[in-house]
């Protein structure tokens, strides 16, 4: 089932957060940190090269003046989807109709570069027994989230900045259990580019 599923990866917010503390002109999906194998690379880029080491189809949803974030989504090859509104509800609902062909969706941040790939793809694996698949840890929801096919009309009609927990509390989402503490990590401060947590998923 994972060859029908496309990764939307969400980069189309202002982040407002990093940069009252950052500074205005700052990006923090442009910003550099070291990720779990080791490399220097910008938030996003590692974001994308976790699903892309799972998945051949990624769809990155941003904004028209995001042209850093719109060059690495092209260099590594995925699809992008402009928006002008930065509403995740929106962003959902944009890109799961943009890509309506799909067998299903896995829904990931743009400020969460500390997934490990291996939890990318339990994800995938889980979501070919379960229409809907969260992982968490120590009972936490995280990212990314899985929907199946049936989870479709639901996604396309979020609006607004809600995102798509309201279909998690409803749909009986099944539980993954991992023990990477990258799926709850995402970077609102420049604090948080530093990551500490457990290393294995």
């Amino acid at each position: 089932m994972s060859g029908g599923i496309c990764a939307v990866l969400l980069a189309a917010g202002q982040g407002s957060r990093y940069r009252a503390v950052a500074g205005a002109g700052e990006d923090k999906l442009l910003a550099r940190c070291r990720g779990r194998d080791g490399s220097e690379r910008a938030v996003l880029e590692h974001a994308l090269l976790a699903l892309r080491a799972n998945l051949e189809r990624v769809l990155l949803v941003t904004r028209l003046g995001n042209g850093g974030a719109i060059a690495l989504g092209e260099t590594h090859g995925c699809e992008v989807l402009i928006l002008d509104s930065a509403g995740m509800g929106e962003s959902i609902a944009a890109a799961v109709s943009h890509a309506e062909d799909c067998a299903g969706w896995l829904i990931a941040l743009g400020d969460m570069p500390f997934i490990l790939p291996s939890t990318v793809g339990r994800v995938l694996r889980a979501l070919e027994e379960h229409p809907l698949v969260v992982p968490t840890w120590q009972g936490r929801y995280g990212h990314p989230v899985g929907f199946g096919r049936g989870c479709r009309a639901a996604l396309a009609s979020l609006d607004g900045d809600r995102g798509a927990k309201r279909l998690l509390r409803e749909g009986r989402a099944h539980e993954l259990a991992v023990g990477d503490r990258g799926v709850l990590w995402d970077v609102d401060t420049p604090a948080a580019l530093g990551f500490e947590g457990a290393a294995t998923g």
